[in-house]
């Protein structure tokens, strides 16, 4: 076979740049994040060998090897773990990551092509094997995959092109040759290599090896980390421990290490990192925790390990009781799974609220939840079991103060005679706090939560109440406003239910089946008009997240129109209705006012043509 020329996708070749010419700081890490690829393949190798021995018969001792040749100028850095194919190559070595590459390369887009805030981003997806280029100006691979005879030599300078070709009599495993460029010799000495060893990779359970034969020296302890004793290890190598099992660049915020006794016997290492995971919202809701059994690497995609909500966790889970050759897919059935699972989600959210309650950490809290509370409330409809303890971990911003609130906090300041937690959704809080609907409350004082993630459609009608306060939004129903105290009604603020009777009939004649009712409103004290929901009708801002997504079809539920009846616009119009000729004389205004309720809730005018006739004729008969 002839040997192939393939071209990167264009986003690896400006990542390559990137890499190559922005990270020069960082530039050591290119060893860690080799090492830690060698070592995952190990692992996989070793899980495959336990349903197939063949496959690892020949050279059973998994290890990493580390060679230089300062003649060459070359690094090496060689596992014997699975190996690849041809496909993996171009899969794994032409793209980034696969699922992440356009959320990758939109959020490099997004900054206009700053090299500083590109090199952070880059941080916190992990540059994986593309880091060798910060240290070498060419990359060769040698690989022959566990099970086939076929070996395959893979090299790139990172300008845009790779080549591909087949190569005979390749021992099992991966062989990746860094050619070093100028200035870069020191990563061809051992104690360069055996400090950047023992700062990043100490923890690897797999021998890290420098140079070959009887005479190879090993450079890491090789212990399993999660196995050691807490007071053994120092800060730094948890740090170390996250970044390799997360393939993460920032700090973990929080660190669980744990051993569980008793009927069922499990070691826990987790981290909650600091930012959010690339993949934090990838449909596949898939978590990222390894699971071990007796320091055997099994997987990293168990379905029943972590529940979706806490997808967030990286980390290690190490079983004693599991059996050895159990499949993938009869772990999704395991009972002992569904148990550690329990032991995981208690723990998890236990250390959580411990956060939580910490006054003096409070704004640390605040920013864990500004990153992941989207994702941990998809637990409030998913798991009942654990809802109770969610709850307390909610937080929301409210129209009282710019920080966060539990509801705790809200039930504790509850005004005499409010009866119900109220809640406003919409797509971002500066655009809630203008919405219409809030005056009543704010007049009153009566505190409103601004929900503004789509998830809080879903959970709160499947929790309905809490500590026996039912949620309900500002823009449903009635306001109920009346039987609560506080704020001031102010006299000319007080209409008489007659004064508007001839102009609610009016608008409800002219509208007609365009709303669902036309009525005075509680909740007005500053805008003319408002649109809300009936009780029983789906809340307008679900309907249009539905609408947006395409999950939404046929007719939509009609709104009612809310009139205020002391704003001085309806105080003219409620006049003029009692004309004679007024349905007539007022039936622009009728649409315009509804029209005008449709804009301000973010809806389109469904006929702008006459939209705009009847509002040049209103300008009009203004400035005569």
């Amino acid at each position: 076979m002839t040997e192939e020329r393939l071209s990167f996708q264009a986003e690896v070749s400006r990542l390559l740049d990137i890499v190559a010419h922005s990270l020069y700081s960082e530039k050591e890490v290119f060893l860690r994040e080799l090492v830690s690829n060698a070592s995952d393949a190990c692992d996989r190798l070793r899980y495959a060998a336990l349903t197939q021995p063949e496959l690892s018969s020949d050279d059973p001792d998994l290890k990493v090897r580390l060679l230089a040749d300062k003649e060459a100028r070359t690094l090496t850095v060689a596992d014997n773990g699975i190996g690849m194919n041809r496909q993996d190559l171009v899969d794994n070595l032409g793209t980034i990551a696969r699922s992440g590459t356009a959320a990758f390369m939109n959020s490099l887009k997004a900054n206009g092509g700053d090299a500083k805030k590109d090199v952070n981003l880059i941080g916190q997806f992990g540059v994986g094997f593309y880091s060798a280029f910060m240290a070498a100006d060419r990359v060769e691979v040698l690989t022959r995959k566990a099970g086939d005879s076929q070996g395959w030599r893979w090299q790139s300078d990172g300008k845009g092109e790779f080549t591909i070709a087949e190569v005979a009599d390749l021992p099992r495993g991966t062989k990746i040759i860094l050619h070093l460029r100028e200035g870069d010799d020191e990563y061809l000495e051992e104690h360069r290599l055996q400090a950047i060893v023992r700062k990043y990779s100490d923890h690897i359970a797999i021998p890290i090896l420098f140079g070959e034969g009887e005479d190879a020296k090993a450079l890491n302890s090789a212990s399993a980390l999660w196995t050691r004793s807490k007071n053994e290890i120092t800060a730094e190598q948890y740090k170390e421990f996250y970044h390799h099992v997360g393939h993460a660049f920032d700090e973990p915020w929080l660190t669980l290490h744990w051993r569980a006794e008793g009927a069922l016997e499990y070691t826990n290492l987790l981290f909650i990192p600091s930012t959010k995971p690339f993949d934090l919202f990838d449909p596949k809701r898939a978590h990222r925790v390894k699971l071990y059994v007796k320091r055997v690497f099994i997987t990293d995609a168990a379905e029943g390990l972590i529940p979706p909500y806490l997808r967030f966790v990286r980390g290690v889970v190490d079983s004693e009781d599991l059996p050895l050759n159990i499949s993938r897919e009869m772990l999704q059935h395991n009972p002992m799974l569904a148990k550690i699972r329990a032991g995981l989600t208690r723990r998890i959210l236990s250390e959580l609220a411990k956060k939580a309650k910490d006054s003096e950490k409070a704004a640390e809290y605040a920013t864990f939840w500004e990153k992941f509370g989207a994702v941990l409330k998809e637990g409030l409809y998913e798991d009942y079991e654990h809802r109770d303890e969610l709850m307390k971990l909610l937080r929301f911003r409210s129209t009282v103060g710019d920080g966060l609130v539990s509801l705790d906090e809200y039930v504790a300041r509850m005004k005499e005679g409010q009866d119900a937690i109220y809640t406003i959704s919409g797509e971002d809080v500066d655009s809630l706090l203008r919405s219409p609907q809030l005056e009543g409350f704010k007049a009153k004082g009566v505190e409103v939560l601004l929900l503004t993630d789509p998830v809080d459609e879903f959970w709160m009608p499947s929790v309905g109440v809490y500590d026996s306060k039912p949620f309900k939004s500002v823009t449903r129903g009635g306001a109920d406003l009346g039987k609560i105290q506080g704020g001031e009604d102010k006299p000319e603020d007080k209409t008489p239910d007659g004064e508007v009777v001839d102009l609610l009939a009016l608008l409800k004649l002219t509208l007609g089946d365009s709303v669902k009712d036309v009525r005075k409103s509680e909740r007005l004290t500053n805008s003319a008009v408002c649109l809300v929901s009936d009780d029983n009708d789906m809340d307008m801002h679900l309907e249009r997240l539905l609408k947006q997504h395409k999950q939404l079809g046929g007719s939509t539920a009609k709104r009612i129109l809310e009139i205020n009846p002391a704003h001085p616009l309806i105080k003219r119009l409620a006049d003029r209705a009692k004309a004679d000729g007024a349905a007539t004389a007022l039936e622009d205004a009728a649409w315009l006012l509804l029209d005008q309720a449709r804009i301000v809730e973010g809806e389109p005018v469904p006929d702008p043509a006459a939209f705009a006739r009847r509002m040049a004729g209103a300008m009009e008969k203004g400035l005569a």
